[in-house]
């Protein structure tokens, strides 16, 4: 499956989910808290592929490398799955 968008983290969910709310709730937080520079929602209402992929599991962070969090997550959990993403230090 192609990558739909270039930012460094994915969020796939639909406009009808109160949990991708939340998680994207979270992320504009780490983005204001500079922990992260941006993301991308990605709707999968409007892609056949993406809903079979993503319906029962949304919202879902994916990371440009590849992994992926399950909503619903705690800011706790959020943020050890955006640390494990931060390039190495030093």
């Amino acid at each position: 499956m192609p990558e739909l968008c270039h930012s460094p983290f994915t969020l796939y969910g639909t406009s009808a989910c109160h949990l991708c709310e939340q998680a994207s709730a979270l992320l504009a937080l780490a983005v204001r808290e500079s922990i992260i520079s941006d993301y991308a929602e990605v709707d999968i209402s409007a892609d056949d592929a993406l809903f079979l992929r993503y319906g029962l599991r949304i919202p879902v962070l994916r990371s440009h490398s590849g992994r992926e969090l399950d909503g619903p997550f705690s800011p706790e959990q959020l943020l050890n799955f955006l640390e494990a993403e931060a390039p190495p230090q030093g």
